[in-house]
């Protein structure tokens, strides 16, 4: 079992920055796994932002690319999301994921609510 918890949310005004962080705990994997970042707004599905594997590859949406990274440590089991240039359309609750011999793990969640 894995535990994943998010920390990090909140309101910020649109140009502003956040950093989310997440803590794994549990049976985790260093190796051949996946953790990431996915949001959900109101009224639409979970969408992922940015994944980074347990080599060192990351992903990002087309819409966050060059303003968030996805820094991960695998000693402590941790990943965040660094969210600079923040826009109103950021909005959503935002939940960190673990993936690993497929299997997805889920955060509790944190809302991030970025003002214009």
């Amino acid at each position: 079992q894995v535990q994943l918890v998010e920390s990090g949310g909140g309101l910020v005004q649109a140009g502003g920055s956040l950093r989310l962080s997440c803590v794994a705990s549990g049976s985790i994997f260093s190796k051949n796994s996946a953790m990431g970042w996915y949001r959900q707004a109101a009224g639409k599905q979970r969408d992922l932002v940015a994944v980074i594997t347990s080599g060192g590859s990351t992903n990002y949406v087309d819409s966050v690319k060059g303003r968030f990274t996805i820094p991960r440590d695998n000693a402590k089991n941790t990943v965040s999301l660094q969210m600079n240039s923040l826009k109103p359309e950021d909005t959503a609750k935002y939940y960190c994921n673990y993936r690993v011999a497929g299997y997805n793990y889920w955060g509790q969640g944190t809302q991030v609510t970025v003002s214009s």
